[in-house]
C-alpha cells in the first residue's frame, strides 16, 4: 500500500517506520528540512529501543522515504496518516493549528478520492471539523477516520508491533477493509481490531490517559497517607495489586507522571468537559495531585538540610521523565532540579539518554553540570537523589556511593530500594510513601550527622 505519514515525530515516526516493515511504501512528511535530510541518512531524532535499527533497515530496503513536499506526498498516496502535535495551550485546550494546517493542505493537493486517517490525540469532534474544512476545499471525496495511537515510550516498537488493540472511528465500510488490511500483520485476530464511531474514538484516548494517570496520583496521595502514618506504601501497593479487579500496572508511589502525553492530555479532557459544563473535579484533582508531586522530592531535601542550600551539591540520577527515553517533557527532574537550584544548591546530573535535551533546558542556569558517569555526579556531592528508574541504577555499588557522597543520604523519587538495605549499607535513605531509614548502631545512636527529616506528607503540608 502507498502510505503518507505526515509528522515525523514520536508518533509518525515509529508509526511510518513498522508499516514500512510489512511491505508498504511510505513517504513520510515533515515540515522540517534538517529533520528530513538527517532521517533520510538514517538518523532517528528521538531515542526509542530498536527504532533507528529497523528505520535503516526499511530505508536500505527502499520502503521508507522522508520528504518536504506534502503535495507530491499526497498524490503518491493512497491513505494518508496525520500524526503531528496537538501541544497544549495556556488554558490546557488542545492546538489543532497544525492539524488544520495538514488537513487544508491534503485538501488542496488531492485529485481523488483518498483515505485521511488521524493519528494525532484530539478532542471529540475534531475529525467532524477537519471533515468541513476540507469539503470546503476539495470537490473530490474522502473518508475521514480516527485512529488513535497507544505506544508508550520506552517500549513503542512492540506497542506498534504487537499492539492490544487497534482502534478506528469511521462508519465508511472502504476504509475499515482498507485499515483492516494495513493492520493485519500486527493484530493476532481480528477482534484486536475495535471499529467504532469516529466521536467514541477520539474520547478512547484521552480516556485511557486520563484513567491511567488517575491511577498514579492515587497511588501517590495514598503514600502521602501512608509517609503521615508510619505504613510502608510498598507493601500496601502489593496487597492492592494481588486483587485481579486492581492489578499493580501504574500503582508505583513516587514523584509523578510526566511526559508527553499523560499531562496534555489531562488538561486537554478537564477543558473537553469544561466546554459542555461538565463537573470535572476528579481530572482536576488528578491534575493538581500530580503537579505537587513534582516538587515533593524537593521539600523533602529542603525539609532534610535547610530552606537555605547554599554551598551543597546534590547528585541526581536520572532525568528523563521514564527509562528508556531521552524525552524530558513535563519530567519532574526538571521541576526538583529548579527548586533546588532556586535555594542555591548545584546539581550534578547523570541520565544514559536524556543529558543533552535537559542540557538544554538548563543551558545558561549556572549551578547546573552534566556528567558522562554516574559515579562522577556523586563525587563531593552532599547527597544523591535518584529521579528516574533506569535499571542500571536498581543494582548500584553502594561502597562506591558512600565513597563518592561527602554525607551517606540518599532522596530515592521511585522506591528503588529496599529499607533494610539501605540500613544494612548505613546510608540515611528517603523514599515516597515510607518511613525515613536512619542507621543506627546498637545503642540506637545515628551512624551518619542527620537533621530529622520530614516524610513526604510532612514535606508537602
Amino acid at each position: 500500500m502507498n502510505i503518507a505519514i505526515v509528522g515525523s515525530g514520536y508518533v509518525g515516526l515509529v508509526t511510518a517506520t513498522c508499516f514500512a516493515s510489512t511491505g508498504n511504501r511510505i513517504i513520510g512528511v515533515d515540515i522540517d528540512a534538517e529533520k528530513v535530510r538527517r532521517l533520510s541518512a538514517g538518523h532517528s531524532p528521538i531515542f526509542e529501543p530498536g527504532l533507528e535499527e529497523l528505520m535503516q533497515a526499511q530505508l536500505s530496503a527502499g520502503r521508507l522515504n522522508f520528504s518536504t513536499d506534502l503535495k507530491a506526498a499526497v498524490l503518491a498516496s493512497e491513505v494518508i496518516f496525520i500524526a503531528v502535535g496537538t501541544p497544549p495551550r495556556p488554558d490546557g485546550s488542545a492546538d489543532l493549528s497544525n492539524v488544520e494546517a495538514i488537513a487544508r493542505g491534503i485538501a488542496q493537493a488531492m485529485d481523488s478520492s483518498r483515505i485521511i486517517v488521524i493519528k494525532s490525540t484530539v478532542p471529540v469532534g475534531t475529525g467532524r471539523r477537519m471533515s468541513e474544512i476540507m469539503m470546503g476545499l476539495t470537490a473530490h471525496p474522502f473518508a475521514m477516520v480516527s485512529n488513535p495511537e497507544f505506544l508508550k515510550e520506552g517500549a513503542a516498537l512492540e506497542d506498534f508491533l504487537r499492539p492490544d488493540r487497534v482502534v478506528v472511528g469511521t462508519e465508511d465500510d472502504e476504509a475499515i477493509q482498507t485499515l483492516s488490511e494495513l493492520y493485519a500483520p500486527f493484530l493476532g485476530n481480528q477482534q484486536d481490531l475495535m471499529v467504532m464511531g469516529r466521536e467514541a474514538a477520539e474520547m478512547v484516548k484521552y480516556a485511557a490517559n486520563a484513567y491511567l494517570a488517575t491511577r498514579i496520583s492515587f497511588i501517590n496521595e495514598v503514600a502521602d497517607i501512608c509517609a503521615r502514618t508510619g505504613v510502608d506504601i510498598v507493601q500496601v501497593r502489593d496487597g492492592m495489586g494481588a486483587d485481579r479487579r486492581i492489578g499493580r500496572a501504574f500503582l508505583n508511589a513516587g514523584v509523578g507522571y510526566g511526559g508527553s502525553c499523560f499531562p496534555k492530555d489531562v488538561q486537554a479532557l478537564i477543558q473537553v468537559g469544561k466546554d459542555v459544563h461538565c463537573d470535572v473535579s476528579i481530572l482536576q484533582s488528578v491534575h493538581e495531585r500530580n503537579e505537587r508531586q513534582k516538587i515533593a522530592l524537593a521539600e523533602m531535601v529542603l525539609t532534610r538540610f535547610g530552606a537555605d542550600l547554599s554551598g551543597l551539591t546534590f547528585a541526581v540520577w536520572g532525568l528523563a521523565f521514564k527509562p528508556n527515553t531521552d524525552d524530558i517533557r513535563e519530567a519532574p527532574a526538571i521541576r526538583v532540579i529548579g527548586r533546588l537550584i532556586a535555594a542555591g544548591a548545584q546539581a550534578k546530573c547523570y541520565d544514559p539518554r536524556a543529558c543533552p535535551n535537559a542540557a538544554k533546558v538548563f543551558a545558561g542556569q549556572p549551578g547546573v553540570t552534566f556528567c558522562a558517569d554516574p559515579y562522577e555526579a556523586l563525587q563531593n556531592a552532599d547527597a544523591l537523589i535518584i529521579l528516574t528508574e533506569w535499571s542500571e541504577f536498581r543494582t548500584p555499588s553502594f561502597d562506591r556511593i558512600r565513597a563518592g557522597l561527602r554525607q551517606r543520604v540518599i532522596f530515592d523519587g521511585r522506591n528503588l530500594y529496599q529499607l533494610a538495605t539501605m540500613q544494612r549499607q548505613r546510608i540515611e535513605y528517603y523514599s515516597i510513601g515510607r518511613p525515613a531509614s536512619i542507621p543506627r548502631d546498637r545503642q540506637g545512636a545515628t551512624l551518619t550527622p542527620a537533621k530529622p527529616a520530614g516524610t513526604l506528607g510532612q514535606a508537602q503540608a
